[in-house]
């Protein structure tokens, strides 16, 4: 008989048949066997044909028959005796609802008697939505209350592998990950579970733990019932938690195996941080802790920690390889989760120092800005802004959008930026910037288009000179009058190389606010641009009033349904006594 895939079987590993697609990943040899091998119920793995794929030491004796006797076989050519009864099998393979039966007749186990009565529950193995193969879990009916608990605890290990890849891992936020962890495991499989990660490498420091200490940050904590409020004593999720070297969770990482950690009538050394944390958690009525590491590709991600009260049932192996199995599947969506928000964090502190204050001193110049993303959810784009001193008091004010989002978005932005400022420093009028930056990147390579509006207010004048790359139209608000938008010629976005920018000159007096922002303030899905621009003409600030306010006013009525990020930027000249251009240096 043709034998496809390696399968576990009393202790030895041997070809089955498996299903086209591959059985389902939690139900691999090593997995079933640490489950199953000591179980004293009669536990069978039948592939879709019905042929068996594996069987534990409880069914040999039952049926009276090695392991070898049973692989590759089906059920009736192994037992002739109940030819017939493979009928309810096909049913729960048909439509996977699981089924249980009463079987009687003979095994071929020598010490049995002339007719057996039996008590078999059959579960539909899935690969993708499609019945892979069958689990037969099987008891004699004696002493029955004993085999029943048996027979329920094992149906429940398997209930609780199945579900789980549809509960855990919904999003690839990690703490959403690390909750619906903690959440699944309480209350069937233990009565308190934490989830404790090591801190990202992105993003804000964390200070050193003592020599030998380990610190973790708690992505999740659940108790069952009034336990959830009470364990918040041990620390809360988004809190440090500092875990000495002796510590079950310390010895966890180090060993990268299962720790089972007894506080009952515990007599053993301890230091004074973790006995102080044992007494806590024992004046709670809990007396047991089974704690698995959380790794993905051999890196450790973190720790689940699974504890049980009194009352309730002892951690043993087959706790540990379920919660192990468990840890491993969990594992695969924090490395997908941490991965995701690494490259999300980098982008994040990438954009936050582009977006710090702009750059250099502003005697004549008030400005203020903003940065808002879109959600959480959403990685960082590339919109940017910048004020650039010029000559004779002057400065330039550019506000850009790049194409996309990510890491490469804030990347391009930033060299948009740098050749920006470069440029500046040559003192052309606005148009000319754009031409220039325009043909640089695209000689440069950098295959990431970019709107841009840049400005440059002539305080002595009372104008201020506008281009335009593709970007929406500024806006001036002059003091005490209502918001006035500008439509001044529009070029090609930057780093198309077709250039024909033109500069417009626009009247703005002292005191008159120039207000520049990215598309994600005012772009709404199934609105005409033009419309949305418009309501910036509602715009208003008293005579005097502080910028800040403007934004604060400006992201409240168009912020909160945007659905891109939004960069705005105010600025204007400081009143004051008529400015008075500077003579030409002889």
């Amino acid at each position: 008989m043709e034998s496809r895939g390696p399968t576990r079987a009393g202790g030895e590993v041997v070809e089955a048949d498996a299903c086209d697609d591959g059985m389902p990943s939690f139900f691999d040899p090593k997995t079933v066997a640490a489950l199953f091998d000591g179980n004293p119920a009669a536990v069978a793995v039948l592939d879709h044909d019905l042929r068996y794929t594996y069987v534990n030491p409880a069914l040999e004796r039952l049926n009276g028959l090695p392991a070898a006797s049973h692989l590759g076989r089906t059920f009736f050519e192994v037992l002739p005796e109940l030819d017939g009864r493979p009928t309810t099998m096909r049913d729960v393979l048909a439509d996977g609802k699981p089924r249980e039966e009463t079987i009687s007749g003979r095994t071929w186990a020598a010490d049995g008697p002339d007719q057996q009565l039996w008590r078999a529950a059959y579960h539909r193995l899935d690969a993708d939505g499609e019945g892979c193969g069958l689990m037969a879990i099987v008891i004699e009916i004696t002493d029955t209350v004993r085999q029943r608990e048996e027979l329920e605890q094992a149906r429940g290990r398997v209930a609780l592998l199945s579900t789980a890849a549809v509960r855990i891992g919904t999003t690839l936020d990690m703490d959403t990950t690390c909750r619906e962890l903690a959440d699944f495991m309480v209350p069937d499989f233990a009565d308190v579970a934490a989830v404790d990660v090591f801190p990202a490498e992105v993003g804000h420091s964390v200070r050193r733990p003592a020599r030998g200490v380990v610190r973790l940050r708690r992505a999740a904590l659940r108790g069952d019932g009034g336990l959830d409020e009470l364990m918040q004593q041990f620390g809360h999720p988004g809190e440090y938690v500092d875990f000495a070297p002796d510590s079950a969770v310390a010895r966890c990482l180090a060993e990268n195996e299962p720790v089972i950690d007894d506080w009952e009538d515990d007599t053993r050394d301890r230091s004074d941080s973790t006995s102080q944390r044992i007494t806590a958690s024992r004046a709670l009525g809990l007396r047991q802790a089974l704690v698995v590491p959380l790794t993905a590709r051999t890196r450790p991600l973190g720790v689940l920690s699974l504890v049980r009260a009194e009352g309730s049932p002892s951690f043993d192996e087959q706790d540990v390889a379920v919660a192990r199995e468990l840890a491993i599947r969990a594992g695969v969506d924090l490395d997908h989760a941490r991965r995701y928000d690494h490259e999300h964090s980098i982008a994040r502190e990438l954009q936050r120092s582009l977006l710090s204050e702009p750059w250099g001193p502003r005697p004549h110049v008030e400005v203020a800005t903003r940065y808002r993303p879109a959600d959480r959810g959403v990685l960082v784009g590339g919109d940017w802004f910048d004020v650039v001193p010029l000559r004779d008091g002057r400065h330039l004010k550019a506000m850009g959008d790049v194409m996309g989002h990510g890491v490469e978005a804030a990347v391009a932005m930033s060299q948009y930026r740098s050749l920006l400022r470069l440029l500046a420093q040559e003192d052309l009028p606005p148009h000319q910037i754009l031409e220039q930056l325009d043909g640089m990147v695209e000689r440069s390579g950098l295959d990431r288009a970019a709107t841009c509006l840049l400005a440059v207010v002539d305080r002595f004048g009372g104008v201020c000179e506008v281009a335009s790359a593709g970007h929406l139209p500024p806006v001036f608000i002059d003091p005490g009058a209502a918001a006035r938008i500008e439509r001044v010629p529009v070029g090609p976005p930057l780093g198309t190389g077709f250039g024909g920018y033109r500069t417009a000159s626009v009247p703005c007096g002292p005191g008159t606010v120039l207000f520049m922002y990215t598309d994600g303030l005012v772009e709404r899905r199934g609105e005409d641009i033009d419309v949305s621009v418009g309501r910036l003409a509602s715009l208003t600030l008293p005579s005097g009033g502080h910028l800040e306010d403007l934004l604060d006013q400006v992201l409240d009525r168009f912020g909160d349904d945007a659905e891109d990020d939004i960069a705005v930027l105010a600025s204007r000249i400081r009143e004051g006594p008529p400015a008075v251009r500077p003579a030409p240096a002889e």
